[in-house]
């Protein structure tokens, strides 16, 4: 009887008990990613954080992690919350202390060449090394790697270590979410 919208929430916000273990075991700390190298899944991260500051339904999942319902497929423009959200993402990482922010954007989504050009603008402001690239499949690339930022439950499943910045960035927005399970 739940609407289409409302069984997408369900669905993306629950997980298994087996996958909830897991990725609670490989969940690290903002606070131990100090001198790190962390991986982002540019357009999960900056897109979460995105809603957040247009005050759009955030999910408050299971596994911890903040989930939204905007649904991407293939299509991304950079609106006037980029900006805001790329700065709180930069300010969580430098004062975290890591030693250098590796966004991975998708090939296939639009204008991913505009978000990489406005996150490098922005980013001007710090101090970290940063290196941005455009691949063809993010997330077959951050399977294997330790400090991933993302709440996509792939990745998170196949990852070795993950970072929660969105749930950081909630408790700095002082934001509340949804939760439906």
């Amino acid at each position: 009887m739940l609407s289409k919208r409302q069984r997408l929430a369900v669905v993306r916000s629950v997980a298994t008990k087996e996958q909830l273990k897991e990725r609670e075991n490989k969940q690290v700390p903002v606070h131990d990613i100090s001198g790190r190298d962390v991986w982002v899944d540019g357009f999960n991260t900056i897109i979460i954080l995105e809603v957040m500051f247009s005050r759009s339904i955030l999910l408050f999942c299971m596994d911890g992690t903040i989930r939204d319902l905007a649904a991407l497929r293939g299509t991304y423009r950079v609106i006037p919350e980029t900006e805001k959200a790329a700065r709180l993402f930069f300010d969580i990482l430098k004062e975290a202390g890591v030693s250098k922010i590796n966004i991975l954007l998708d090939e296939p989504v639009s204008n991913s060449g505009r978000l990489k050009t406005l996150l490098a603008e922005v980013h001007e402001d710090y101090s970290v090394e940063l290196d941005i690239r455009i691949k063809r499949d993010v997330d077959r690339a951050l399977y294997e790697k330790e400090y991933v930022v993302t709440s996509d439950s792939i990745i998170l499943d196949n990852c070795v270590s993950w970072v929660n910045i969105s749930k950081e960035c909630t408790k700095r927005l002082n934001m509340t979410g949804i939760k439906v399970w």
